[in-house]
This record gives structure tokens, C-alpha cells and sequence, in this order.
């Protein structure tokens, strides 16, 4: 990197050296050929090529010592007088370039590459690398920068960056600014770094995602790569290869959409524990099942027409193209007017889908339908987040946001491997199951979205714990780590979701199960709740005093237990 700096400083300073050293030479070379004078105005021989090279050496630079090494004759000043000229010229020429120079986007490029590689080698902590920082990169590296986790980013739009830096992050998140398909930048970014974590590709292009993803698992196979994509042919070729996850916003949603309308508790009990962690409840909207209308049968479209036949919803189809697959029944037009709504039956219908890629297209399509049926379920489709105010103006039933959806299953992913795990098996749980979770976490975090993470019962994660099964070989119920650390007597706001042993799933196990070092656990509620829970799986003295109730700290411990509530006492204390 040293090395191209010089180069391209060598290059762009090419010209500019080279006049001056030809003005210095023709300097210097007229003042050896052209006679002096001695002290009683005798002519003299020429000065020598030394002192001819020093004076010109002063007296181009401007500092101007005098005549040196004795006064000069006539011609001698006369030459001299061009030579302070030519001085001027080259200087003022060179100096110019160097200022041109220094304003080079090239070489700021290249500094700040070197930058930006030697602050990802000085990484200590994990860290993950973002391909894309879009309005999804965004909302993930927030999150991401909310729980203490690091990221780099690789952005090929220089705003973008730029936007990235005025954001208010706890750490520097770390950018470059390239194409993420080069898998050199990925190098760049950490790719073999001791402490990266895993690659997320979440660019909004299919291509730039399938690259990062192939060179993710070529050259480090142990990473985590989870790719965002939106064609069903490249999500297939993703899968081929071994791509741990796969994000397609569209048949995500459209999955979500079928069961909320099959099994409205189970897609209630998924939108609490895929929510921001903190935030208010959502509003609850239970889609009816009846006869839909879906408005652009493109990608999107066609996801959903897949997912809702599946769950034997019918359905009627708005396109402006006359040779759709005869399979669907289909209503030539664009669904913004009365007239094909009405012919695709609207007045009848329980739902409708504005699946377009227009933004307002789709609130048009919304909104003539809804003055021809007002019981409408709405659900729009909104491609782009600028466009925030409009759609929270209209209100819609659902809202199928793409940056949204990749950002919360990427962060799901992440920060809770186990959560993916823990949806499958609900896909088996009778809606009456779903619905009492459902009710048990709303309660339990005080009509706010849960925390979820995980935990596994090993030596990085759980020392204290991990060292008491290892070492004291006594048994610990899973219920002591809900004891709030600071008055054991009291449980901590969370819960147990799922507990893996050996390949084995245990779903909401109980209080008295007994752990076994190793076991993986998915718990859910409150952030002050988690910061407790650490310090019981962290500290051995804390751990002994959940267990036996001896407070092995002395005197500090009793002061911290009785500086406040456990959220106080959590939030003292950041796991590592």
C-alpha cells in the first residue's frame, strides 16, 4: 500500500520535478560558463560547478544569501536575474501540482484503503463483514451496534459511506468503499480475520450477493454466510454450494402472510420474537381467510399467489400482462382504476395485495379499493424506505417492507442461531399453543417486544456454569439461571424457548430440567434480564450466591445488590 502511494504521488509529480531540474541545471550550468570579477574589477574565471550549485540552490528556494562566494559581474547578475524568473515559474509550478496532488481522488482512495486495512487488522473483537449499506446495512449495523457487536462494511456508493459516518454509533464502523464481488476487498475487509464471524450479503443485487457468497465459502469455509437474494434461481444456486442461510424477502413474506391467514397466534407469536427488542407491541392484524385479490404478478406476486394456493385461499390476479400462465385466474390492467377491481371482484373480497415495484402505484391501488369495499385486509408492498411518511400516513394492515425483513432475519440469525431452529418446530404447534406463548411474553416484558438470545453451557460462554457442571459434578436446574442475581428469591423477566442436547430438541423445558455442559438454550424477555442472566453465567462468586445463597463477595456484592432494582444492576455489567 506504502509502496502504490509513492507511485502515484512519483506519477502525478513527474512534470513538475522534471522542469525544475532542468531549470536547475541550465542554472547552474550558466553560472560555470559565464566570467566573473575579482575585488579590483578584474575579469575572473567562471565560478566552479560547486559554488555554482550552491548559490543557485539558495537562490531559487527565495532565501537569497547575497553574492557568494564575491560580487558578481554584469553578465553574471543578468543571468542570475533569469534564473530567479525561471525559479519562480517551476516553483510555483511544482507547488500547484502538489496542491492538485493532495485533492486526488485516486490517491485519498488509496490512503484511505491503507487506513481502513490496518484498523481491520487491529481488530481484537468479533466482528462481521456487511456487503451493501443500504437502508438494510443501515438497520442492521444499528442493531448490530446496539448489542456491542462490531461490523465492517464494504459500500460501492461513496454517500452512503458517508452517511454511515454521521451516524451516532457507540464504535466506528469501519468502511470501504468498493465493490464487495471483488473478492479482494473482501480480504481487505477481514475475510481471514481471526475474529470475523461471518459475512452477511445483502446487496440489492442477486449477482454481487451470489459472488460474495461463493468467495465467502471458498476462502474460509467456517464463516457464517448469509445472503440476501430475491430470484428463486439464484437462491437455488446459493443453497448448491452451501450458503448457511438464504434471506428471500419475498417468499419470506409470503410464507408469513399464509400462516398468519392459516394460523393468525403463530405469525403473532413470530412478529414478537422477530421485533425490534424494546420497542412497543405491534398493532395485532389477523388476515381473514376468504377471497383475495393480488395486484402485480411479478416476483412478489408470484410468491404470494404460491404461498396463499398452498393454504387453499383463493385468489384472483391484477397484471397488465395479457399472456400470464393460464394456471391463475387473471384480470388484464393495472388495479389502480374501479374497473378491474370490480371485474377481479372486490366488492366481495376479504383481502387485497398491492404487489407492484411503485410505491405509489401501490397506495393508488389501495386506496381505490378501499373506497369500493371498506372491510378490505390491506396488504402493500413499499420498495423503497424514503417513502416511510406516505405509508404510515395510509396505515395499511400489513406492510411487506423488503430492507425490513432481510434486516430482521439477518439479525435473528445472529444474535440467536437457535431462533431459526425454534421456528421450524412451531410450524407443528397447534394455534391454541402459539397463542398462550404468545400471551406469556407479552406479559413477561410489560407489552414490549422481547429480547431473544442464546446460550451455550460451555467454557467461553458460561464459564461459571460450565466450571460448576465440570467441576463440582452436582446437579443445576434450569431454573437458577432465571434468578435474579441480585435477591435470588426473585425470578428474572425471561424464558426458556428451546434447550438442544445432542441433536435433541426440548421445547419451553421446565424449571427443573438439569443442565449438561454443552447444552445450547434460546431464551426471550427483557434486556436488564439478560445483563443479569450474565452475571450468574459469568461469575462464580454470583452463581454460588444463586445457588446457596452465600454471598461469597463480601462486603462490594452487598453494596451492588442494594444499588437498585435488577435493571440497575444488569446494566452495571456488559458481557463480554
Amino acid at each position: 500500500m506504502n509502496a502504490s502511494v509513492f507511485f502515484i504521488a512519483l506519477r502525478r509529480m513527474r512534470a513538475p520535478l522534471i522542469v525544475l531540474i532542468v531549470i536547475y541545471a541550465l542554472s547552474t550550468l550558466g553560472l560555470t560558463l559565464i566570467p566573473g570579477i575579482d575585488a579590483e574589477g578584474r575579469p575572473a574565471p567562471p565560478m566552479s560547478f560547486f559554488h555554482a550549485f550552491y548559490f543557485v540552490s539558495y537562490t531559487a528556494s527565495t532565501i537569497g544569501f547575497g553574492e557568494l562566494p564575491g560580487a558578481f559581474s554584469e553578465a553574471q547578475r543578468m543571468w542570475v536575474t533569469v534564473v530567479i524568473f525561471l525559479s519562480v515559474i517551476g516553483w510555483s509550478y511544482s507547488i500547484i501540482s502538489l496542491l492538485a496532488l493532495v485533492q486526488d481522488r485516486g490517491l485519498q482512495q488509496v490512503l484511505l484503503t491503507g487506513r481502513f486495512v490496518r484498523r481491520v487488522r487491529q481488530l481484537g473483537e468479533p466482528f462481521y463483514i456487511l456487503c451493501g449499506c443500504g437502508e438494510t446495512g443501515l438497520l442492521i449495523a444499528r442493531a448490530l451496534d446496539r448489542d456491542g457487536i462490531r461490523v465492517v462494511t464494504i459500500e460501492r456508493n461513496e454517500g452512503r459511506i458517508q452517511e454511515l459516518e454521521i451516524e451516532d454509533f457507540s464504535a466506528d464502523v469501519l468502511a470501504l468503499c468498493g465493490d464487495a464481488a471483488q473478492p479482494q476487498h473482501l480480504l481487505m475487509a477481514g475475510l481471514k480475520h481471526r475474529s470475523c464471524r461471518g459475512v452477511l450479503a445483502i446487496t440489492d443485487d442477486d449477482a454481487a450477493n451470489l459472488s460474495v457468497a461463493i468467495a465467502s465459502r471458498l476462502m474460509n469455509p467456517s464463516l457464517m454466510v448469509i445472503a440476501r437474494v430475491a430470484s428463486s434461481s439464484i437462491e437455488a444456486n446459493m443453497m448448491s454450494f452451501g450458503t448457511h442461510y438464504v434471506v428471500n424477502h419475498f417468499e419470506k413474506f409470503a410464507d408469513y402472510l399464509a400462516q398468519a391467514i392459516h394460523s393468525p397466534n403463530w405469525y403473532r407469536l413470530v412478529d414478537l420474537l422477530t421485533g425490534l427488542p424494546g420497542q412497543e407491541l405491534p398493532e395485532r392484524h389477523d388476515p381473514p381467510a376468504g377471497d383475495w385479490v393480488i395486484c402485480g404478478y411479478g416476483r412478489f406476486g408470484q410468491a404470494v399467489v404460491r404461498n396463499l394456493e398452498r393454504q387453499g385461499v383463493s385468489l384472483t390476479v391484477i397484471d397488465p400482462d395479457p399472456n400470464l400462465s393460464s394456471s391463475v385466474h387473471h384480470i388484464v390492467g393495472q388495479g389502480t382504476e374501479a374497473e378491474p377491481l370490480r371485474r377481479a371482484g372486490i366488492e366481495t373480497a376479504v383481502g387485497i395485495v398491492a404487489g407492484s415495484d411503485h410505491d405509489t402505484n401501490n397506495l393508488s391501488i389501495a386506496m381505490t379499493a378501499k373506497e369500493l369495499n371498506p372491510d378490505l385486509f390491506v396488504v402493500l408492498r413499499q420498495n423503497r424506505i424514503a417513502n416511510q411518511v406516505l405509508f404510515d400516513a395510509y396505515d395499511a394492515d400489513f406492510t411487506m417492507v423488503p430492507s425490513k425483513i432481510v434486516a430482521r432475519e439477518c439479525l435473528a440469525l445472529i444474535t440467536s442461531p437457535l431462533l431459526s431452529r425454534f421456528f421450524g418446530l412451531l410450524r407443528g404447534w397447534p394455534d391454541t399453543r402459539a397463542e398462550a406463548l404468545a400471551g406469556q411474553l407479552e406479559a413477561l416484558c410489560g407489552r414490549r417486544v422481547p429480547l431473544v438470545w442464546g446460550v451455550r453451557l460451555n467454557a467461553a460462554e458460561a464459564p461459571a456454569v460450565h466450571q460448576w457442571l465440570m467441576m463440582e459434578q452436582k446437579p443445576m436446574a434450569l431454573g437458577r439461571l432465571r434468578h435474579d442475581p441480585a435477591a435470588r428469591t426473585k425470578t428474572l423477566p425471561l424464558m426458556p424457548l428451546l434447550l438442544l442436547r445432542d441433536g435433541r430438541d426440548h421445547q419451553q423445558p421446565a424449571d427443573e430440567m438439569l443442565l449438561q455442559p454443552g447444552d445450547q438454550l434460546l431464551f426471550a424477555g427483557t434486556r436488564a434480564a439478560k445483563m443479569a442472566q450474565n452475571l450468574v453465567l459469568d461469575n462464580r462468586n454470583v452463581l454460588d450466591y444463586v445457588l446457596t445463597g452465600q454471598d461469597a463477595q463480601g462486603w462490594l456484592w452487598s453494596l451492588l445488590s442494594r444499588s437498585g432494582p435488577v435493571g440497575d444492576v444488569g446494566m452495571q455489567v456488559r458481557r463480554k
